[in-house]
C-alpha cells in the first residue's frame, strides 16, 4: 500500500510523529479501481472518504431525463466521496466514478472516529479540509451566476491544466453546465482571439 502521498499531504496541515503515521497506515483501507468503476452510487449511502493516490474521478448526478450534470472532478492528491451522504449516512445525491484506472486511500467513518480519538490533530486536519471544500464550492456556485460560458471555461482552464488533457471535452461541457457543440465555440473563439 503507497500511502506516501496521503502522508505527504497531511504534512501540509499538520505534522504527525512516526508512531502517528503507523496509527493511521494500519487504519485506513487502499483500492484499486478500474477505469468506469463506481465508488459511489447515487441512491446508496457512502462508507468513505476517499484520498486519491492515483488516477481521475468524477462526482455528477444525474436527473429525471436521464441527463447527467457534472459536479467535481478528482485527480491526485485531491477527495473524492459523496461527502453529504458520507456524514449524514444517507442515501448519495452524487455518483463517483472513475475516468481512469484510479489507486484510493479510503477511511470509513468508523475508523475516521477512531483516528480522531487517536490522533487529536487529525480532527482539526480533516475540519480543515471540509472548510476548503465548503469554499470551494460556494465560489464554484459565484462563478456560475456571475461568469460567461467563456469566463468559466478560462478558469477551469487555468485553474485545473492537470485535468483538461485527462478527460473527453463533453465531461468539461458537462461541468460548465454548456453543450459539447457551444464548448467548441468557445474554444474556437479562444484560438481566433490568440
Amino acid at each position: 500500500m503507497n500511502i506516501q502521498p496521503l502522508l505527504n499531504y497531511i504534512k501540509n496541515h499538520v505534522t504527525l510523529t512516526e508512531t502517528e503515521e503507523a496509527i493511521l497506515t494500519s487504519k485506513v483501507s487502499y483500492r484499486k479501481y478500474l477505469k468506469g468503476q463506481f465508488i459511489v452510487q447515487q441512491g446508496d449511502v457512502c462508507k468513505y472518504e476517499c484520498f486519491v493516490i492515483s488516477g481521475c474521478t468524477k462526482t455528477f448526478y444525474v436527473d429525471d431525463e436521464g441527463q447527467e450534470h457534472i459536479v467535481m472532478f478528482s485527480v491526485e492528491d485531491w477527495w473524492t466521496s459523496d461527502i453529504g451522504s458520507f456524514i449524514t449516512q444517507t442515501p448519495a445525491d452524487f455518483n463517483v466514478q472513475c475516468l481512469e484506472n484510479t489507486e484510493l486511500i479510503m477511511f470509513s467513518s468508523d475508523v475516521i472516529e477512531e483516528l480522531y480519538a487517536e490522533i487529536p490533530k487529525l480532527e482539526r486536519f480533516f475540519r480543515r479540509i471540509i472548510e476548503r471544500a465548503l469554499v470551494a464550492s460556494q465560489k464554484r456556485i459565484i462563478r456560475s451566476f456571475s461568469l460567461s460560458a467563456k469566463e468559466r471555461f478560462l478558469y477551469f482552464r487555468n485553474q485545473y491544466p492537470q485535468i483538461e488533457q485527462r478527460i473527453p471535452q463533453y465531461m468539461i461541457a458537462s461541468y460548465l453546465g454548456i453543450t459539447k457543440e457551444f464548448l467548441s465555440k468557445i474554444k474556437s473563439q479562444i484560438i481566433l482571439e490568440q
